[in-house]
């Protein structure tokens, strides 16, 4: 009783806006009791009105009253905390806004510990007890603390509803079995939830092996990160080093020119200047000779005239000057020509090259590529321009169309030479260089057309090094309405309907190429599957002799 008695006494000392222990307690004109700072923050928001009002009964002020402690008050609270406050429930006990409370306490109600299924009624641990002591009582369901009991009482019968209706799907009492789910599949709340619980155990399990699998995958793609990573910083750092060396390759070849230029050039200025003096020096000479003779020539007596004429005028040999020649002033120029000659050869190389380098960085392919394409608004997505490259060109070829399109023609079209140029046979590459996924298509006509791809270090001279005949090449070749596919001189016959209309998907880092027939709908052909080791380029070739037969890469939208 004694500590009812405190708990109750605590009660009337704690202020009713923050519902603690009155901290430097106030009594306001009314009579009522709040914290100094509670009631002053309370007023501060009605200072607008310019009337102030008790959070309790609403009796209004007029002028703001002035607020003192009160010291008696403020003693017994602390007198209170002393004695009395380890007895009280702490004020976490206490139920708040969202907690759900003891519905069996009075005045200030404690957090509820369990609620009763059977009873609908929600305990502190208080009041909880009798239902672990009380053996009717024990036998009671006891679950977390809720809010929705009431959910389990039958609104139309106001029983609570212990049976599940499976045919409706919903929770009902024993009179709604009876009565409006008569003839129902019904069973007890229990049975179905036992039934269900299976089910969640089943989907449990099914969501823990997703979990593992996912958490597999992770781990997976946290290698790939790893390998990405280092895969990259390796190529950056070879990337480096093998520029460092073009670049140390072209300042050795710069310092050599420049080193032989500079020899060059003293040698040649030595030997002009060596020429230069001994000219000079003959001046000299020739200009005291020429004094001479002007004495001489005013020498009034004949003999002493003859007697000195033949030591005076015996001029001494000439310097040879017939390597002195006027011409233009080019010395050196030729250099610069050779040497901007190499700078220009060396731009076309890189940016050839530079193209490839950039694609083969974009190809780079990991786990989270796109699946196979399945249809041909998929196909093209990776759909290619592709133009043909004259400087590989068979000599009977004719490019056109802007070099999509190659003909077979009767005479010899008037290409320069060039090392690039197939010689026997009758084909044609890519100027384009492929990688990653692609996709082309070639319309074509005539006795028989092939369609290829092939690495760009194919041999151009020669019969054997027709597209399929080597292990530099694909090639589906097209004849009187059938198909064969050669690669490395081995001959497949692929079945197939016949179309004059061909597409090729090229997957380059999966290693797939694929050959479709393209009419309403897309056929594949052939397909293969290896390991591409460099870049590929596109070709079109002719077996037999038939002018006239052609094979052009489409537009394709």
């Amino acid at each position: 009783m004694a500590q009812k008695g405190v708990q109750l006494d605590r009660e009337k000392f704690c202020c009713s806006i923050c519902l603690d222990l009155l901290k430097d307690p106030v009594a306001i004109p009314c009579g009522h009791s709040y914290c100094m700072n509670c009631i002053k923050s309370f007023w501060d928001e009605e200072d607008e009105k310019k009337i102030h009002s008790c959070p309790q009964c609403r009796q209004t002020f007029t002028p703001r009253p002035v607020l003192l402690k009160n010291t008696m008050l403020a003693d017994l609270v602390e007198e209170l905390k002393k004695t009395g406050l380890q007895a009280a429930p702490a004020d976490h006990c206490y139920a708040g806004p969202e907690d759900v409370a003891c519905d069996v306490c009075t005045g200030r109600k404690l957090k509820a510990l369990k609620s009763c299924l059977f009873c609908l009624v929600s305990y502190c641990e208080k009041h909880l007890q009798p239902h672990y002591d009380v053996a009717p009582l024990k036998k009671h369901k006891l679950v977390e603390p809720s809010k929705k009991l009431q959910e389990n009482i039958c609104s139309r019968h106001d029983e609570v509803m212990k049976m599940f209706c499976r045919t409706d799907q919903q929770s009902i009492c024993y009179l709604c079995s009876v009565d409006e789910h008569k003839g129902h599949d019904t069973v007890s709340a229990a049975a179905e939830r036992t039934e269900r619980q299976r089910e969640l155990e089943v989907s449990r399990q099914n969501i823990q092996q997703r979990i593992q699998d996912r958490q597999k995958d992770v781990k997976v793609l946290q290698q790939e990160v790893e390998a990405i990573n280092g895969s990259a910083d390796k190529a950056v750092e070879d990337s480096e080093k093998i520029f460092t060396e073009l670049i140390r390759l072209m300042e050795k070849r710069r310092s050599d020119v420049k080193r032989q230029l500079r020899s060059q050039q003293d040698t040649e200025v030595s030997r002009v200047k060596e020429l230069q003096e001994k000219l000079e020096q003959e001046i000299t000479e020739l200009k005291r000779k020429d004094a001479e003779l002007k004495q001489l020539s005013h020498t009034e007596d004949h003999n002493q005239f003859l007697h000195n004429y033949p030591s005076v005028s015996a001029l001494s040999e000439s310097t040879d000057s017939s390597s002195i020649k006027i011409r233009p002033l080019r010395y050196f120029e030729d250099v610069t020509a050779a040497v901007s000659e190499v700078r220009d050869k060396l731009q076309d190389v890189l940016t050839e090259t530079w193209t490839n380098i950039l694609k083969t960085v974009t190809d780079v392919d990991v786990l989270l590529s796109e699946p196979e394409p399945k249809t041909r608004a998929d196909f093209l997505k990776y759909s290619r321009e592709i133009t043909l490259d004259p400087n590989t060109a068979n000599t009977l070829l004719l490019l056109s169309e802007g070099n999509r399109k190659a003909t077979f023609m009767e005479v010899e079209q008037s290409y320069s030479r060039h090392p690039d140029r197939f010689t026997e046979c009758w084909q044609v590459l890519s100027r384009e260089s492929l990688t990653g996924r692609c996709y082309w298509e070639v319309e074509w006509r005539g006795e028989e057309v092939y369609v290829a791809v092939a690495y760009k270090n194919i041999s151009r001279a020669g019969c054997k090094n027709g597209f399929g005949r080597n292990d530099k090449s694909w090639a589906l070749y097209c004849q009187n309405k059938s198909y064969n596919f050669w690669f490395n001189r081995v001959q497949t016959p692929v079945s197939g309907p016949w179309s004059s209309r061909l597409g090729v998907y090229l997957d380059h880092s999966a290693g797939i190429l694929s050959f479709y027939g393209i009419s309403e709908t897309m056929t594949l052909l052939h397909r293969v599957q290896t390991t591409f080791t460099q870049p590929l380029c596109a070709g079109l070739g002719f077996y037999y002799w038939s002018p006239g037969d052609s094979a052009e890469f489409c537009k394709v939208k």
